[in-house]
């Protein structure tokens, strides 16, 4: 069941890894855009920018997870790419440890302080009781969050990107179903989505969970895999917690542009929020290609094929760009219809925000897919801070964009804090790549 790619075309390889991956990413996000969606028709505006604002915030939290858990995921790829099946089942018992002790943590810190987060970002107060009710059971749910990206991750350590997509499919339908279901039957509001959401997230990490004692052998655990290492704990901890930082770095830049836009009131949340849906769902494949080359670098890199790695990467850049394109043209002439999957077509207002933010967000789209890639290639390797420091210099931008925008009032100007911050993440990047490529070609062993 598991995927060599240390072996075999790498243009083929990195596709037929990258569908299943960018169908997967268009899934798990699909939660938070299906509550969305039927908040919107269903409950109206208010609703739509209730959960909206809550995506900046959503990303901080799982982001954090989803950053822990791929870290570790890594050193999964490179002692499975270097044929160490007994080092690989031991990092990932030690995984688990450290998964428990910070979902624990994490979880009652974030309810304690739910409403404090969200004074801080400024919701508004008529929405104050739908945005810390629906957030509160996102908080409450966390275990199952971490507990699906943690077995998805290791899955895909191994070359599987199809089994988390299927169970995805799965669960997303059963998002909507519940959505309907507690919120027009059992008339639950905006705490209604929250509930789908967490339930059905439990159902995707139960799948998997099965799916992986049945199917995978190789990653069935034993006593002695969970012997108590320091020295492994120390170095899931060194990837994990840069990867993760990575990712909350980035969520407080956005939840900071979340607490600008805020301060416009809902219309230009509800449109802020479904132009940013719509350009999450499209720019997946570059999520998928970020994921893909982690999983192809770290393979390789344990089995010390620089060679592959190098063009891995290059054609992938590729890639990258020729979608690039592509997307920009779907935005310039379709983007304006894809909103109306959130809204009424009398909500102009809300329409003429979402415009505006594809107006002057959409040609900076082949930075953003080169952050994924270059980013994604040195975690691969086993390197966690310099791709940290790319979250950094996005943070840096985007609140300086605020900053400005704050003293000319203008919704135009926080929007342009996206380009500017993914364009500073490439600036400590792409250096340190090919510096860390040059190191590499000397040193063809494991990182570890």
């Amino acid at each position: 069941m598991t995927n060599d790619m240390t072996k075999g075309s790498p243009l083929k390889l990195i596709i037929q890894f990258m569908i299943p991956m960018c169908l997967g990413n268009i899934f798990q996000q699909f939660y938070n855009i299906a509550d969305s969606i039927i908040a919107g028709q269903f409950l109206g505006v208010d609703a739509l920018a209730a959960i909206g604002s809550t995506g900046s915030l959503i990303f901080l939290v799982t982001g954090w997870l989803n950053g822990l858990t791929s870290g570790f995921s890594v050193w999964v790829a490179q002692w499975f790419g270097a044929g160490k099946i007994d080092r690989m089942r031991h990092f990932i018992a030690m995984s688990v440890y450290i998964c428990v002790g910070f979902v624990v943590v994490m979880t009652g810190g974030l309810l304690i302080a739910n409403e404090p987060i969200l004074r801080m970002m400024n919701a508004p107060e008529n929405l104050m009781a739908d945005i810390s009710g629906y957030m509160a059971i996102i908080y409450a749910g966390l275990a199952v969050t971490c507990a699906y990206n943690a077995l998805a991750a290791v899955l895909r350590a191994l070359g599987d990107s199809k089994s988390p997509l299927y169970f995805l499919i799965i669960s997303a339908i059963l998002n909507v179903v519940l959505d309907i279901v507690f919120i027009v039957v059992f008339h639950m509001g905006v705490e209604g989505c929250g509930y789908a959401t967490v339930i059905a997230q439990g159902i995707s990490a139960l799948l998997c969970l099965v799916y992986i004692i049945k199917k995978f052998p190789v990653l069935r655990l034993r006593k002695e895999d969970f012997s108590f290492s320091f020295l492994t704990i120390k170095k899931l901890l060194g990837l994990g917690i840069p990867m993760g930082l990575q990712f909350s770095i980035t969520a407080i830049g956005t939840i900071i542009v979340q607490g600008a836009i805020n301060v416009y009131g809902a219309v230009y949340m509800a449109g802020f929020s479904a132009a940013g849906k719509i350009q999450n769902i499209i720019c997946t494949v570059f999520v998928a290609f970020g994921a893909t080359i982690a999983t192809y670098v770290g393979q390789n890199r344990g089995a010390g094929k620089m060679d592959r790695v190098k063009q891995g990467v290059r054609l992938t850049q590729i890639m990258i760009l020729v979608c690039s394109v592509a997307l920009m043209f779907v935005i310039h002439f379709f983007g304006k219809y894809m909103i109306f999957i959130f809204i009424d077509a009398g909500e102009t207002e809300v329409l003429h925000a979402a415009e505006i933010y594809f107006d002057i967000v959409a040609w900076a789209y082949p930075f953003l897919g080169s952050i994924f890639l270059y980013r994604n290639a040195l975690q691969g390797m086993g390197y966690g801070f310099v791709p940290m420091m790319g979250g950094v210099f996005e943070l840096i931008a985007r609140a300086a964009i605020v900053f400005i925008a704050a003293a000319n009032a203008g919704f135009a100007e926080v929007c342009m804090s996206d380009p500017a911050a993914w364009i500073a993440a490439l600036i400590p990047l792409i250096p340190y790549y090919l510096w860390v490529m040059r190191k590499a070609e000397k040193q063809p062993g494991m990182l570890a």
